[in-house]
């Protein structure tokens, strides 16, 4: 069975949603997020950035930086910008984003379940971003921004959901600057609480989407708790985290595509010559960038000019779920082979760019100099990403884009 639990959720009273809900802490850079203040004062980045308010050249991991975050959203109660309601309840999160809609459910997942597997994950955690998470967690003394879930979608709780938002106004609704509308609803009543938590008690698994660090992290800090309160029950706060928990069939994956910087000493003939060996290559006669229309296929920009690349027949291994992944194809049989990055995590040749961006940014980036070589990359499927988590398996570095992104400070998890 799957938990999920309804909580007394810290946010921003209706009319200040819009001015303090913010991008999250992993989107945007210090200097971008002091900039967003300064034309934003209320901004939830003072808790998602708290370096924004320290001085120039603070250490990102100082004790006064994950201190100020407290500090900071101690304010906005301080202040009335945010209360905690008075009664455990879901929260139905609608975002809009070019004409689609994605809506989720905001509650609390278990510590036990992503212990024991019962919370699948497709990706690896590095330990250094694990532990800047827990300390703000930590530090805090709340989940301050949520994770993002997604499970294989069921009548029963869309129809729920579907219901309170036909029978109930929503208490946020407003657009934010970057064109992404965002609504909440109150789900309160026990009969709807009771028919969303029997429904997903009935699912084998929950699968994580997108915040694996932030996920592991927020775990952590429930085992630490429960090391400093040996007498613990099983039903404190800590024993749960915050998530934002989407239907499957409801969510849309972005390429996330490659730049690299050099053509590791090979001439650009040279290199070509060393794709053909594993692709298909075909200069593009079409105007403007080449975007792949199926798995298997890539656009590469290279010295001005777009090609259409097909991994070639036996260059990937159909009965393996990872290696059969077009982000496996182009890292086994191109990047590392060709191009010698072995390690994509680590590489500081090798960049990535959201599909958000638009394939123009790929051509900005090679025409300008900084790199010399662009891959646009299939997007990955959601189908492809849950049959890696139920495998149990692992995906490469950067394999899905995900918009649109939540947003931060709508809904805060406290830990007491």
């Amino acid at each position: 069975m799957a938990i999920f639990k309804p909580f007394r959720a810290l946010r921003p009273i209706p009319e200040k949603a819009a001015a303090i809900a913010s991008m999250p802490y992993d989107v945007m850079d210090s200097d971008e997020a002091r900039a967003e203040v300064k034309k934003n004062p209320l901004s939830y980045l003072h808790v998602e950035k708290p370096e924004i308010d320290l001085p120039l050249g603070t250490d990102l991991y100082a004790p006064e930086v994950y201190a100020k975050a407290r500090e900071n959203l101690l304010r906005y109660v301080n202040e009335g910008l945010m209360k905690q309601d008075s009664r455990p309840m879901f929260y139905i999160y609608r975002q809009t984003m070019d004409g689609r809609d994605q809506i989720g459910l905001v509650g609390l997942a278990s510590v036990d379940e992503y212990m024991n597997g019962i919370i699948k994950k497709h990706e690896l955690t590095r330990a250094d971003k694990e532990a800047d998470r827990i300390r703000h967690v930590d530090t805090c003394d709340a989940h301050p921004s949520p994770v993002f879930f997604t499970y294989r979608h069921q009548d029963e709780i869309d129809a729920t959901v579907a219901k309170v938002m036909r029978q109930k106004d929503p208490v946020y609704d407003f657009v934010s600057d970057d064109g992404i509308g965002h609504a909440l609803w109150l789900m309160d009543s026990e009969e709807d609480i009771n028919a969303i938590q029997a429904a997903f008690a009935k699912l084998p698994c929950l699968y994580v989407a997108d915040g694996h660090h932030r996920t592991a992290s927020a775990a952590k800090v429930g085992l630490v708790r429960r090391e400093q309160n040996p007498d613990y029950t099983g039903e404190e706060e800590f024993n749960f985290f915050m998530t934002v928990i989407f239907p499957d069939n409801q969510l849309k994956i972005f390429d996330y595509n490659r730049v690299v910087k050099d053509l590791n000493g090979l001439t650009q003939d040279k290199f070509l010559a060393k794709v053909r060996e594993k692709f298909s290559v075909e200069p593009v006669s079409q105007a403007g960038p080449f975007r792949p229309s199926k798995l298997h296929e890539f656009g590469m920009y290279l010295g001005g000019t777009w090609y259409k690349l097909e991994a070639l027949p036996g260059t990937w291994d159909d009965t393996n779920v990872v290696d059969s992944l077009d982000v496996s194809i182009m890292q086994n049989n191109l990047l590392h082979p060709i191009l010698g990055i072995g390690d994509p995590r680590r590489d500081n040749r090798i960049d990535f760019v959201g599909g958000i961006r638009g394939l123009g940014e790929l051509v900005r980036r090679v025409d300008s100099g900084r790199e010399v070589v662009a891959f646009a990359m299939f997007p990955t499927s959601m189908d492809e990403l849950l049959g890696i988590a139920d495998a149990g398996e692992i995906m490469p570095p950067k394999s899905t884009w995900f918009e649109p992104k939540l947003r931060s400070g709508l809904f805060i998890h406290p830990l007491q």
